[in-house]
């Protein structure tokens, strides 16, 4: 389902970081961590995005992405980069609120499993009734329609506005009379 739904909209870092998290229960390391990777950069350098206009009632922090990348990089052994990662989230955790992420480099330093942030369990991505009713195409133009001039010796092809008459034009050729 959330590779339908990432395949739908490449940009909803809510889903790569979902994904992400699911890739990790699936001890699917590598795929984890491409997918962390893809939810950070979706946040276009924001410190967070709100899915709540969306339907889904959950804020995604860049440093519980961030936390959550290093995780994957735990499980992949890679010890120095998960450090770099968790160093990187220090910055964007807001208010200078860091106690989690302090407990989280100690626990690198000594070489744990970090445990990944998800969204919580029983969050559904709902949409409101009204977008989901708007989702039919609405045909704006309406159905195509050929014009042609019935003057015979109008040979103008395309769009313009209108012309000048000219004396004599509009008459029938002779040819057209036969």
């Amino acid at each position: 389902a959330f590779d339908k739904t990432v395949a739908k909209d490449n940009s909803l870092a809510v889903g790569f970081f979902q994904r992400g998290f699911v890739h990790l229960q699936l001890e699917m390391y590598k795929e984890a961590l491409s997918d962390y990777h893809m939810a950070f950069t979706h946040l276009r350098n924001n410190p967070f995005i709100d899915y709540k206009q969306l339907g889904l009632r959950y804020v995604l922090y860049a440093w519980e992405v961030l936390y959550s990348t290093a995780a994957a990089q735990c499980r992949l052994g890679q010890w120095q980069e998960a450090k770099a990662t968790l160093e990187n989230a220090v910055v964007w955790r807001p208010e200078g609120r860091t106690a989690i992420l302090d407990l989280a480099l100690e626990q690198v330093q000594e070489h744990l499993f970090l445990e990944p942030m998800h969204v919580p369990p029983g969050e559904f991505f709902r949409p409101r009734k009204k977008e989901v009713e708007e989702l039919d195409s609405k045909d704006f133009l309406g159905k195509p329609k050929v014009i042609s001039s019935i003057i015979p010796n109008d040979e103008y092809i395309g769009f313009e506005p209108l012309r000048p008459q000219k004396q004599g034009f509009y008459e029938p050729s002779a040819d057209a009379v036969r």
